[in-house]
This record gives C-alpha cells, structure tokens and sequence, in this order.
C-alpha cells in the first residue's frame, strides 16, 4: 500500500493518519481495537478508483495523541475530530466510511454536519436509534451480546486483562471475531500488539466505552450520549450505505433493520459469511461496494 504517514494538529489534538491518492475525499474511521491499519485492504482499492483517502488514528488509538480523562472522547469531541479534519484537508465535504466506533462516530457527523459528508458508509456499527430499540425489548438478543460493555465501565481491571500474558485476549478478539483465517497473522497481530501497547494506550480505547456510557443506567441499560455530552435527533439526510456482516458475535443483524425510521436515504447490504471484521472478511466485496456507491448517479 502507497501512502504517506501525516500528523496536524485537530481539534487540539495530534493526530496521526495516512493518506494516498488523488480524486474526491474518502475518510476511513476504524472501531476498537483498530486503528488506520484495519483499512490496508481499502485505500489501495479506492486510490486505483480514482479517490483521495485519509485514514487517520483515531484520538488515543495508535500514533495519535491519547489525551487524559473520559470527558476527552465524549461524542461531541469525537465528531468535532472527524468535522475539523475533513476541513483540514481542504475540501467542503467528504465521503465518510466507519467502521464499529468509527461507524458510530460516523452516524452522528452526518446527522450534525450534513454539509461536511457527501455519502456514509457504515459497517457493523448500530444507530444509536436501533441499538436503542434493541436494548428496551427485555427480550432482545442484543441485550446479551452487549454485556462486555459493563465489564469496560470497571476502573483499571480491563486494562489488566488485556495486559495479561502476551496481549492474550486482545488476540483472541481480534480472531474470533473475524471469519476470516488470514486476517489477522502474525504479523498484523504484531502490529496491533504494539499499538495497544503503549503509554495510557488501552484506557485511552476504552475511555470510548466509558464516555458513552457511563453513569448507573447508562451502563445498565446503554443509550447515545453520556451525561455531559450534546446529542443530536440521529436524523440523516445523506445517502447512507450500511454493510452488515451478518456472522458478528456482538452486534445483532436486527440492528439493521427499521433504518428508514432515521436516515432517508438508506440502503443496507448483509454480507453472509463475514464477522465483525467485514472489511477484512471479505475485502473484495466490500471495496466493489465502496467504489459502487460513490460513483452512483
């Protein structure tokens, strides 16, 4: 993959990203444990379409800056990020791509700043909407899957977790959540290893969960926002790509449905057979679709 390593100063933090390319602006979010890394099989694809991409280390991820404290990766902070860093590239609106948390982060700039996004894509990420619905229905199985998020909320002791042996359960997320065998080898595992491994790395990740999250009946009963935090209506006027793979352990295929209720214009393709990992389960067809899209009348 051609591209060069950047880092501005945005939003008051430094952030870390690659860009490559020529053309009209993708953006790629990565999720958690991710960072710029987790695109590799995309920005080849879309440069050879003819795209300019920036993937960027999210705030506390990677080689970006890790500032202190959950208030940092409040919603509010992580949109105005993504929204100063497409105005950094020096252009007025962007295709947006997210993948989990960057697909939730995703959600929110376009429904705040629809000028700033010409198409969304998200992947394997809920509306805060749908994932709302699914958490007030005691009977949803997405209340179940959602349960490592209270185990997140706990002071220091999943920074241990993850701390034991040789990163061992940050590997074994990684694959078992992927259903593909050659998505993460021993090299990118490397790579990923020493991305988490850094100096207030891991909190820094999971202060995304905390900040969303926290308080008693937010973690309990997970909704959009944290206390402090501005929310929006989750109305999105753009034209929006949702790709599921239908095999993730943690997010049920019943989020995607009943979107129409909050985006517009939406369109949503299950992918059978990929997990969480969709972007690396199936690499082909997921960059078809990108490419796809964006060049739709």
């Amino acid at each position: 993959m051609d591209g060069s390593h950047e880092e501005e100063i945005v939003n008051g933090v430094r952030l870390h990203y690659v860009e490559a390319g020529e053309g009209p602006l993708v953006v790629l979010l990565h999720g958690f444990p991710d960072h710029w890394y987790g695109w590799r099989k995309q920005i080849s694809a879309l440069v050879e379409a003819g795209y300019r991409v920036v993937a960027p280390d999210m705030r506390g991820y990677n080689r970006s800056e890790k500032p202190p404290g959950v208030s940092a990766y409040r919603i509010d902070t992580l949109v105005e990020d993504v929204r100063a860093l497409i105005d950094r590239c020096g252009t007025k609106r962007a295709h947006l791509v997210g993948h989990d948390w960057g697909g939730v982060v995703a959600w929110e700039v376009a429904a705040r700043h629809p000028e700033c996004i010409d198409r969304l894509v998200v992947m394997n990420a809920p509306h805060p909407g749908a994932y709302r619905r699914e958490l007030r229905d005691l009977d949803s199985d997405q209340r179940r899957r959602s349960l490592y998020v209270l185990l997140f909320q706990l002071p220091l002791i999943p920074e241990l977790l993850f701390r034991v042996g040789d990163q061992h359960l940050l590997e074994w997320l990684l694959r078992e959540a992927s259903t593909n065998p050659e998505a993460f080898d021993r090299k990118s595992l490397r790579r990923y290893k020493r991305a988490c491994a850094g100096p207030g790395a891991m909190t820094a990740m999971l202060n995304y969960y905390r900040a969303a999250f926290r308080g008693t009946v937010r973690a309990a009963v997970p909704g959009w926002g944290d206390p402090g935090a501005t929310t929006s209506d989750g109305l999105v006027s753009r034209p929006t790509l949702v790709l599921w793979g239908t095999d993730d352990a943690a997010l049920s295929s019943t989020l995607t449905e009943g979107l129409d209720e909050w985006v517009s214009d939406v369109a949503v393709e299950r992918i059978d057979g990929a997990g969480h990992w969709i972007q690396l389960d199936a690499p082909e067809r997921v960059n078809d679709s990108l490419v796809e899209f964006f060049s739709r009348d």
